[in-house]
């Protein structure tokens, strides 16, 4: 059994997850989350764990700290409030999807003072997160990540170490581009399914036998026909992504089609009022023609 101390920074729909289950294994000391009415109500249902307003006041008390929050500027604000508390040794741990410039300027804030940082974005939904079977890309220093190996193992079904810090961000934006390319193709072809009178009881399960199987399509293609978008990662989490990653192809030199694509269609939703739909809501566009 680990004897780390873990604290945990941001419960929302897939943070309150993975704090519950590093909890569930006995590692979590701490929490706080921007609303801290949500970090006192965590803790009144987690035994042995407190809430502080103050992140920056993890650092005093925790090994470790775990972060899943949403903007850059959040990340990097809480660096540099745990760098004034940390003592060496200490390192954060950050899930959210960032640009790696960020992360970089995040593990220059914890390493001036004896501290560390692993950017280790996550993949696998608000399931994966309930389950514990997310999938880390992350970037920083291999003996670091071993030592916190077992805050991250709490929520985690396979970690990889994809190099120096950054690298695990840069991982996560070509995740994001095939996650968009999936949604793109599957709302479409559902759309179409729809508009040709398909019954969905037998359209589904047929292409999940075959070559158009994913993982959307699993989750979503009953739901999203059902016209049910409240179950998954926002449309407006992948839209502010997709802005990060179409820096990184524009600077790379590379095609960003699908990207400009998915940011357009997507920011029509939201100007609709429709961005906490989450990623399938993107059918009711393929559905209009």
């Amino acid at each position: 059994m680990s004897t780390l101390r873990v604290g945990f920074v941001g419960l929302g729909a897939m943070g309150g997850s993975m704090a519950g289950h590093l909890h569930r294994l006995g590692l979590l000391f701490a929490v706080s989350n921007r609303t801290h009415d949500k970090a006192t109500r965590f803790a009144a249902d987690h035994a042995g764990v407190q809430a502080f307003a103050d992140a920056g006041e993890l650092a005093t008390h925790c090994d470790v700290v775990v972060s899943c929050v949403t903007a850059d500027s959040d990340v990097l604000t809480l660096a540099e409030a745990l760098a004034t508390h940390a003592m060496p040794g200490f390192v954060l741990v950050d899930t959210s999807t960032i640009a790696s410039t960020s992360a970089k300027r995040a593990a220059e804030l914890l390493r001036a003072v004896g501290a560390d940082f692993i950017d280790a974005p996550v993949s696998g939904g608000v399931e994966g997160a309930k389950n514990g079977k997310l999938s880390v890309m992350a970037g920083g220093d291999a003996a670091t990540l071993d030592r916190v190996r077992p805050a991250i193992d709490a929520f985690a079904a396979k970690i990889t170490l994809m190099g120096a810090v950054g690298a695990g961000q840069n991982t996560k934006a070509v995740n994001q581009v095939i996650v968009a390319g999936i949604a793109q193709a599957v709302c479409e072809g559902l759309a179409l399914g729809e508009a040709l009178g398909l019954d969905a009881e037998r359209l589904l399960p047929t292409l999940g036998a075959g070559a158009a199987a994913n993982w959307f399509m699993d989750k979503r293609g009953a739901t999203m026909l059902r016209d049910e978008f409240a179950v998954g990662f926002k449309l407006q989490l992948l839209h502010k992504d997709l802005k990060i990653v179409r820096e990184l192809a524009v600077a790379a030199g590379v095609n960003h089609d699908i990207v400009d694509l998915s940011l357009a269609n997507y920011a029509t939703l939201m100007a609709e009022g429709r961005g906490d739909d989450d990623t399938s809501g993107l059918i009711r566009l393929k559905r209009r023609g």
